[in-house]
């Protein structure tokens, strides 16, 4: 099974490639699914196709140097399980971020690298408005700006609005993918937001 040797266009599959993070496969998922898992080159393309930029994005945000190679890791992963995977749509989306987001987590660990919290965040999560104003924040800002500027935030804060912005999930999603609590994730996405309304004024940020 490859992901990327095999055009869904070449293939003849009604679905042409998106370029957005969500995907678009809509009613014709299920049948698509099945295709893909008995192993139909034209459905593995189509599957790979819908989420590839996005995850490289997310990836890239997180790891820019290594990203390609993660992602690389990430596909294979989602090739040894596609026959197991059970679910629709939505379910696969996160799935295949979660698989992501596990394969960057053990790079990091290999790396000798360790993931920090500024300060604790539960005991404001529930204090926090609900806002969801990333898009907004970022409006102005070019793809390239934007994954670059997120790059420079800790860890949790860049993968909060990377799942948020790029991937397009919900803060229950992000929270069910980092195993993190809905607040705590909310808190996460006022302080890199509150980081970039500083950075947008110039003035001092502090971690």
């Amino acid at each position: 099974m490859s992901w990327a040797g095999c055009s869904a266009a070449e293939a003849g599959a009604p679905i042409p490639a998106q370029e957005t993070p969500y995907m678009s496969v809509g009613l014709q998922f299920e049948s698509v699914l099945i295709a893909a898992q008995t192993g139909a080159e034209w459905a593995v393309a189509v599957l790979y196709r819908e989420l590839h930029p996005a995850v490289l994005r997310y990836l890239h945000g997180q790891e820019p140097r290594e990203a390609e190679d993660i992602e690389s890791e990430t596909w294979l992963d989602v090739a040894r399980g596609l026959t197991r995977f059970r679910g629709q749509e939505a379910d696969f989306r996160r799935w295949v971020f979660a698989i992501a987001r596990r394969r960057l987590i053990d790079f990091r660990r290999q790396a000798g690298r360790r993931r920090t919290e500024p300060a604790p965040t539960d005991a404001i999560a529930e204090r926090m408005p609900p806002g969801d104003a990333e898009a907004e924040a970022m409006e102005g800002m070019s793809t390239q700006d934007a994954l670059a500027w997120i790059a420079g935030l800790p860890h949790d804060q860049a993968e909060v609005l990377l799942l948020r912005v790029v991937a397009g999930f919900s803060a229950q999603e992000v929270a069910t993918i980092m195993g993190k609590r809905p607040g705590t994730v909310r808190v996460l996405q006022h302080r890199a937001l509150a980081r970039l309304a500083k950075d947008l004024t110039r003035e001092p940020v502090t971690p």
